[in-house]
């Protein structure tokens, strides 16, 4: 497996303050590189589809940033780094636009109006080790809905581009152990 792309210059400055474990670090490179990815794709499948790239990247870059604060939460479930992240983030300098998907990214399949945005985040956390066929069904609903389309016509071309972004989830899930 080639190495995920390294985290954006303005998440590893947020990295050096903050100091996360090595495997914190190296879970938000694989989520970061898997949303690149996505954006890509979503790009060449729906090119009329509007919404904000960059927050989707920087999103996937820091999601999980509050696991500074929860450790724990490195190695066992939780959800207490989704509260206290936002504000972790933000007494980074970090807008409220951006760090709420400190807390969106676990809430994908609780909140029925999400932004495409936080669904897509969301997206790049699961699907980086393997498939997630109910988050994958409504990022599709939002899509057909975002472009005007069928949702089976979404649906063909989503699927292909979530085979492809999932197909190395053992490798990546074998990098990530190595920290």
């Amino acid at each position: 497996m080639i190495p995920p792309r390294p985290l954006p210059e303005q998440v590893q400055r947020l990295c050096n303050a903050l100091t996360p474990p090595p495997r914190l670090v190296a879970h938000l490179r694989l989520v970061h590189d898997t949303a690149v990815d996505l954006v890509a794709g979503l790009g060449d499948c729906f090119p009329t589809l509007d919404y904000d790239a960059d927050s989707v990247l920087f999103g996937a870059a820091t999601h999980d940033l509050g696991k500074v604060l929860h450790p724990n939460e490195l190695t066992a479930t939780g959800n207490q780094h989704e509260q206290d992240g936002p504000f972790l983030l933000e007494q980074h300098g970090v807008p409220t636009s951006l760090s709420r998907f400190a807390r969106t990214h676990g809430n994908w399949n609780r909140e029925e109006d999400q932004p495409v945005e936080d669904l897509l985040v969301a997206l790049a956390d699961a699907i980086w080790k393997g498939r997630c066929p109910e988050l994958e069904g409504r990022v599709v609903k939002r899509i057909a809905a975002m472009i005007s389309a069928e949702q089976w016509q979404v649906f063909l071309k989503f699927d292909d581009l979530a085979a492809r972004l999932s197909a190395d989830g053992q490798k990546r899930l074998a990098w990530q152990q190595g920290f």
